[in-house]
């Protein structure tokens, strides 16, 4: 084996350890690997640029564009509002018109703001129907991976085989070649789900507790809090007496948060919210959440007079379930760093780490993906942080809705239109017709220019144009032909269908793992070479690569679209793969017949 292949190797490997650990961002590591690669000579520095000016990259940078306008318009709020009117009152049609909403929305949208659009829309679906969530959270996630299986735009894996396809000098798949399986896939995704879900989709919440919602207590109880509620009497000679609640310290030094106040007046007791400029008087009745022995504390640090634990609260507490989606710019922050209190009148109470166990606020802990904190504030408050569900995602409340430029989404609808047809009937190159669209858009003021350049998953975008030069290093060391002549030796004793189900299982198993994006743009040219070198179409295995890639259902890190529903549906681990592993096994199937049928074997 050649010097520079094992280089070649060695750095790939590398790489893939890394992605799997996640202990660094994966576009920090395909620049790492880009790195490497020039430096040990395999790549010259064109090539190992040539990803950030490669159509495919910028096709998906312009995409992120279009679809926040989609969604800053309102035009996927209204899709998702639609569900609940479809779905009449049989669970399995909720099921099935939810699947079916999600998928045809991930069709044309990101998959992960689709999710997040959808998230508090389930939770308050299956709040009103008495249904656990978990019930309806698994379903929307594979469904926003099968509607990305729809369209050419659906999911960059689609956009990356069909690069491959142009580069090789080959006719691309057009915008819907990628519909008639996709919609074979998705009906089995949606018959599967509906027939199955109530066996393999557990229910984690009975629907007594879901019906009208979590009882204030009832959440204290699942983070933790219930013990450390307290009332306590403000006296004049305390040091707090006339102060703010956000200048007052009881929350930076002690972690202790102010729930409401009761003050007396002429006509008696009435309870005031405390907001942040909200001043406490002599005389005040206090109502604290914290860890037990901070309150003690804070309690004789202040010349406080403690009254009683875990009291009943004075009226009902606006509380809500809040999710850190993908993307955020909190990710990484810690509650301190944020200033949610004092700066925008939201107050954290408690935290539960992705997949972990509810407990009291630190205010020092990084934020993750997934995490859910436990809020509280004014209505305006929370929309005004949640908005776009860009930060922060408002479970089973409508907090983002009114942050939408509904006037804007005749506009949207219309140069999304445009694009699709300019885009089907190729009266431009697809890449100019998604870039005149995010251009159009900007400038109609569906969003504005900062709004663009937020929601461009930038990640993404640079992991896509560094992991490139990966294949060319793999090319130009004779990896993709080792790969190829490989395949081609199995093919001659086994056939050229268990070629592509070993595309399949291959593409499928290292989606659990690392980004299906990574993992297309390193199977795709090995699935293209192998085709020509046993002189068949290398149509079916292109597509079967494509379908392979969006079947990341068996983890709940497999996707960003599993993650973000782990937390709210309160899932464990395997509940994913009890679900996902059997359907991918019917994906695999239905892609050894359909595909074929399709996009012929025999050029």
């Amino acid at each position: 084996m050649p010097t520079d292949l094992i280089i070649v190797l060695v750095i790939l490997g590398l790489t893939l350890a890394l992605f799997v650990s996640n202990r660094l961002r994966l576009d920090l590591v395909a620049v790492m690997a880009l790195l490497a690669l020039v430096f040990a000579g395999v790549i010259s520095t064109e090539e190992a640029l040539a990803g950030f000016s490669d159509p495919v990259v910028l096709m998906i940078a312009g995409l992120f564009v279009v679809g926040a306008a989609l969604f800053k318009t309102g035009v996927a709020d209204a899709m998702g509002r639609g569900v609940e009117r479809l779905a009449g009152q049989s669970p399995a049609r909720l099921v099935a018109v939810l699947m079916l909403t999600t998928a045809v929305l991930s069709g044309f949208l990101s998959s992960t703001g689709t999710v997040a659009v959808m998230l508090p829309v389930v939770i308050a679906i299956a709040r009103s129907r008495g249904i656990s969530p978990s019930r309806l959270l698994i379903p929307l996630a594979f469904a926003a991976l099968l509607g990305g299986m729809l369209t050419l735009i659906g999911t960059p894996p689609n956009l990356i085989v069909a690069g491959q396809l142009r580069q090789a000098g080959l006719e691309p798949f057009a915008f819907f070649d990628y519909t008639a399986p996709g919609l074979v896939m998705l009906a089995i995704g949606i018959v599967f789900m509906v027939l199955v879900s109530p066996w393999l989709v557990p229910a984690r919440k009975r629907a007594e507790e879901v019906e009208t919602g979590p009882h204030w207590f009832d959440l204290f109880t699942e983070y933790g809090l219930e013990k450390g509620l307290a009332r306590v009497r403000l006296p004049a000679s305390s040091p707090l007496a006339g102060q703010s609640v956000s200048g007052c310290g009881l929350r930076s030094r002690y972690q202790v948060s102010v729930l409401a106040i009761t003050s007396q007046t002429r006509r008696g007791r009435f309870t005031r919210r405390p907001e942040p400029g909200t001043p406490m008087l002599s005389g005040d009745d206090l109502y604290l959440s914290g860890d037990p022995e901070q309150i003690e504390q804070a309690v004789a640090d202040m010349s406080l007079e403690f009254d009683q634990w875990q009291p009943e609260l004075p009226a009902p507490l606006s509380l809500v379930d809040a999710l850190v989606p993908p993307r955020s710019r909190w990710i990484g922050k810690t509650l301190r760093e944020l200033r949610l209190h004092s700066g925008a009148g939201v107050t954290v109470l408690g935290q539960r780490p992705n997949g972990g166990k509810g407990s009291m606020v630190d205010l020092d802990r990084k934020l993750g993906v997934g995490d859910v904190l436990l809020v509280t504030g004014k209505r305006s408050n929370l929309n005004n942080v949640a908005r776009d569900a860009r930060d922060l995602v408002l479970l089973g409340v409508d907090g983002q809705a009114e942050s939408r430029r509904t006037g804007m989404a005749p506009v949207a609808m219309a140069v999304m239109l445009l694009m699709l047809v300019a885009m089907t009937f190729d009266l431009v190159p697809n890449v100019i017709a998604v870039l005149a669209a995010a251009s159009v858009l900007v400038l109609t003021r569906c969003l504005d220019g900062l709004e663009a350049y937020r929601h461009i998953n930038w990640e993404s975008v640079v992991l896509i144009a560094a992991i490139m030069p990966m294949a060319t290093a793999l090319d130009n060391t004779g990896g993709l032909e080792l790969a190829a002549d490989w395949l081609f030796g199995l093919s001659e004793s086994h056939g050229a269908l268990v070629i592509l189900a070993a595309l399949f299982i291959i593409t499928s198993a290292f989606s659990q793992v690392i980004s299906n994006t990574a993992t297309t743009v390193l199977i795709a040219p090995v699935a293209l070479q192998a085709a020509m070198a046993m002189e068949l179409s290398p149509y079916p295995f292109m597509m079967t690569v494509a379908i392979a890639a969006s079947t990341a259902f068996a983890t709940p890190v497999a996707s960003p679209v599993n993650t973000l529903v782990l937390n709210p549906g309160g899932y464990r681990f395997g509940d994913f793969a009890r679900a996902g592993i059997p359907l991918q096994c019917l994906i695999l199937i239905a892609t050894l017949i359909v595909v074929p049928w399709l996009f012929p074997l025999k050029p």
